[in-house]
């Protein structure tokens, strides 16, 4: 990171104190079959952060090779093993690395933004705040909004399965974007593979006495991934990993 003897000074900023470089930040990006569009995602976040690791997750295309090409740092599952253990093994890459003191989960699909990305890492800078979890229900619904009707109802239903989230204030515990520090890092431990993976990182928050806060994001509903995981039976696998995760000792 630049020393502040050396940083260009921000206009909008006060006093000395230089503005974030961003290279103490690691995206964690799970991927499977994502070749078509995970080239693209990782280039336009690489504009902001240059530290981004891939878990290509067992794919049967071309993800690895887009993955490299994009600039990315690319881990490879030699089989699918679901997306809670790329998650997993993407965080234990980055925190392995030099200087690692924040990380995101951000999806391979171009749902998550990185505006949002900025919003999270400024109340982790500078509130006290372990975690910070992404919501599509943290404003008024707009006209707009894209948030499928089925979705939204899924959604709905996970957080009233689940006492610990409506305890802690969450309202969108599938929210796949999350921004933590590296204590939250140093002490994850996802055991869960599929979608329940989501159900475990709200009860490791509990447990574990993360500090955390929600931040209204926008995801964008593309006609790419809205095909490929907005279907009834996506719901009910959401429903089924949820309550299966509630189970475990």
């Amino acid at each position: 990171m630049e020393s502040p003897d050396t940083a260009s000074p921000d206009p909008g900023r006060t006093g000395d104190v230089p503005p974030p470089d961003h290279r103490d930040t690691w995206l964690v990006v799970p991927c499977y079959n994502e070749g078509t569009v995970i080239g693209d995602v990782i280039r336009a976040a690489r504009e902001t952060f240059p530290n981004i690791v891939a878990v290509n997750d067992g794919s049967a295309d071309d993800s690895d090779v887009a993955i490299h090409a994009a600039g990315a740092h690319l881990v490879n599952h030699p089989v699918n093993l679901g997306q809670g253990a790329a998650i997993q093994t993407g965080v234990e890459y980055a925190r392995a690395q030099p200087g690692a003191r924040f990380f995101v989960t951000f999806d391979a699909d171009g749902q998550h933004q990185v505006k949002d990305v900025l919003a999270m890492l400024e109340r982790l800078r500078n509130e006290p705040l372990d975690i910070v979890v992404g919501t599509r229900f943290g404003r008024p619904r707009a006209e707009g909004d894209q948030v499928p009707l089925l979705k939204r109802l899924v959604l709905r239903t996970v957080v009233m399965l689940s006492p610990r989230a409506k305890r802690m204030g969450l309202t969108d515990a599938h929210n796949g974007l999350r921004a933590f520090n590296r204590r939250v890092a140093d002490e994850l431990n996802i055991r869960m593979n599929g979608m329940s993976h989501a159900s475990e990182f709200v009860t490791q928050i509990d447990e574990r006495g993360w500090r955390v806060a929600e931040q209204p994001v926008d995801i964008l509903y593309t006609e790419y991934s809205m095909s490929k995981g907005q279907s009834l039976i996506n719901g009910v696998n959401i429903l089924a990993d949820g309550l299966l995760a509630r189970r475990l000792p």
